[in-house]
Order: structure tokens, then sequence, then C-alpha cells
């Protein structure tokens, strides 16, 4: 590798390796073990292509040229028996690690040792990927920020995540993996922070020109500290309601960070629903009338009634089979047979030939 390609990965974090959250932590060492695994099987052949060129090359007398050998039962015990025990090494960590970080599943501890208790609330934060930006809402804390997240430290958090137009990604690399962002939906990832400092968030998805700023600072504080910024957010600001946040939706590209100190209950399921605006039908409601449609016609319409097609036959019009009745189809007389074609005598269709 040229020095210029070492003093470019020099500048990359380690946040993937080194994160500072429990769950990141846990895909962190699932990433390594896996890798360790398929390395067992990389480096031999690696190792052993090299062998191989070297003592067999034409200048090398000493070997034994064996043209007709073809077959070693212990090599292909070798080769079959070592895939076969890491692809199901694989398959059992991919199962258990599948179930256990589930996104939407509630954590079962905060960090090693550290069981969640049954009783502890997570602190719920609601996300919504705008153009090119990211709102965030503390429903309990009755707060809102643009491109700024704050979280406690040691403490579950329960993200609620959505988009305003088109698809994203929801990434916090010290956090926890990647969760995709849907207009219309609600996707969660449940994760926390064990370590305070100052992270970065990004969308891992391009979603338009104002992608590469589409990133918003991660800040882990301990509870005093939580609740000292939740209550200075409170002190001024203004309210996110219906109007301000059709003026936030509006496209904007490497926007700094805000904060609102109120904002309009219900606000978040409206976005997911797809009806901020006064007047708007909810997709609910809509899908509610769809339903309430079908279970007394087809979509909301009654069928129409049948008609009798030849009311519409000109005069000296032949009966056809599109102007006549479907009760009727079927039922028209047979057309002659070709003259000097015989017949079946059990029947009156033509003998096949």
């Amino acid at each position: 590798m040229s020095p210029l390609a070492l003093l470019a990965l020099g500048g990359c974090g380690m946040q993937v390796l080194e994160p500072a959250g429990d769950v990141a932590h846990q895909q962190a060492q699932i990433l390594m073990i896996s890798t360790g695994l398929m390395l067992i099987i990389i480096i031999p052949v690696m190792a052993l292509t090299a062998l191989f060129a070297w003592r067999y090359r034409a200048s090398n007398k000493a070997v034994e040229h064996r043209p007709d050998w073809d077959h070693s039962t212990g090599l292909e015990l070798i080769i079959w028996a070592a895939p076969l025990l890491i692809i199901i090494a694989l398959g059992a960590i991919t199962w258990i690690s599948t179930h256990t970080l589930d996104p939407y599943r509630r954590l079962g501890r905060i960090a090693p040792g550290k069981a969640v208790a049954a009783t502890d609330k997570p602190l719920e934060v609601q996300v919504v990927a705008l153009d090119w930006k990211w709102l965030f809402i503390y429903p309990e804390q009755g707060v809102a920020t643009v491109n700024q997240l704050v979280l406690p430290l040691n403490r579950e958090v329960r993200f609620r995540i959505t988009a305003s137009s088109v698809m994203n990604s929801f990434y916090i690399p010290a956090l926890a993996g990647q969760i995709y962002a849907m207009p219309g939906m609600e996707t969660k990832l449940h994760a926390v922070l064990n370590r305070g400092g100052k992270f970065e968030g990004f969308s891992a998805n391009y979603s338009g020109a104002g992608f590469s700023g589409m990133r918003f600072s991660v800040t882990g504080v301990d509870d005093a500290g939580f609740d000292r910024w939740a209550a200075q957010t409170r002190t001024g600001g203004g309210l996110i309601d219906a109007s301000t946040y059709k003026a936030i939706v509006r496209p904007s590209e490497n926007v700094p960070a805000r904060r609102w100190s109120a904002v309009q209950p219900g606000l978040f399921d409206r976005i997911v629903q797809m009806c901020v605006e006064p007047g708007t039908t909810c997709m609910s409601e809509t899908m509610k009338h769809d339903m309430q449609g079908k279970m007394g016609g087809t979509m909301g319409h009654a069928m129409p009634a049948p008609t009798n097609n030849n009311a519409n036959r000109k005069p000296g019009e032949k009966e056809g089979a599109l102007l006549r009745d479907a009760d009727d189809l079927g039922k028209s007389p047979r057309p002659p047979s070709p003259p000097g074609t015989p017949l079946d005598p059990q029947s009156t269709k033509p003998v096949q030939r």
C-alpha cells in the first residue's frame, strides 16, 4: 500500500470497531468473529497458492510429477469439512444475533452484566428524515431539534423513525447499525450509549443533491446533563406545529443545529400518516374507508348490474358472442361439417383422422 493511501486511511475513524454503545459493540464483535471464521479458509488458500506456484515451478526437477493423480480421500474431507463447519458456525451466529439484536426488540442489557429492568422506561426519540436534514422530537421532554441529538448515558433509547419524502437511512456508527426511514411508514431502533462524548450520525442512503451534508451531531451526557439540556431547550425556541413543520420540510442543505421549546401533540404520528396539513386525510382513515368499501363492494363502489347486450343490436345484425347474454354463451348451433366429412355413428361430431 502506498504512503499516500496510508495517510488517507489515517483520517478514518474507528467508531464501527470501537463504538460507544453496547448494541454497536456486539455488532462489532459479530463482524470480527465472522471475519476471523472466513479467514480460516482465505489465509490457507492464499498461502497454498503461493506454495504450489513455488514448489511446482518448471525449474524444480526434484518434485515428483504425477499427471494422472486425481483423488485423495483425506484431502477431500479437509476441503469439504472445513467450509461446512464454518458455514454452520456462521449460521448459528447469524441466527442468535438476528434475534438478540433485532432493532424492534427491547434491549436485554445496557452493558455487559447490566440487565435492563422490566420497570425501566426507555427514552423515546422520534426521528424524521427530511431533505436534507434530520428532525428529532422528544415527546417526553416536549422539545425538538434539527441536526442535534442529545442522549443520556446508560439508558435505553427507543427511536421511532420515518421520512417526509424519499427513503433514507438513519445511521450512528458509535450507537448501532443503520435502519431505513421511509415515508408513510415507521421503523424502530433500540440502542444505548455507554460512553460520553461527541459523535456523528448521517444518512447512509443517497437521497438527492444535499445528501453529503445530511449529518447531525450526537452528544452523550449523564442524566443530570440531559435534564439540564432539556430544561434549557424548553426556555426558548418557539412551538413546532403544522405550519412550522411545513417551513422545516422545505429542502435545504447543510442546515445548522436548531431547537424548539414545544411540540404540537401527535405531530410525529401525523407525519407518519402523511396528514400534517389541516384538511388532509390521514392514511389510516383512507385505509379504513377502503376496507369498509371492500366489505360492501369493490373498493367502496357497488358492482354494476348486468345489462342485456341484445338491446344494442342493430336491425338485421346477426347475434354475435359479444352481443349475447352471458347465460346464452356456449349454446350456439354447431356449424355444418364440410362436404364429404364422415360422421361418428354414435354422435354428430366429425371423425378425427
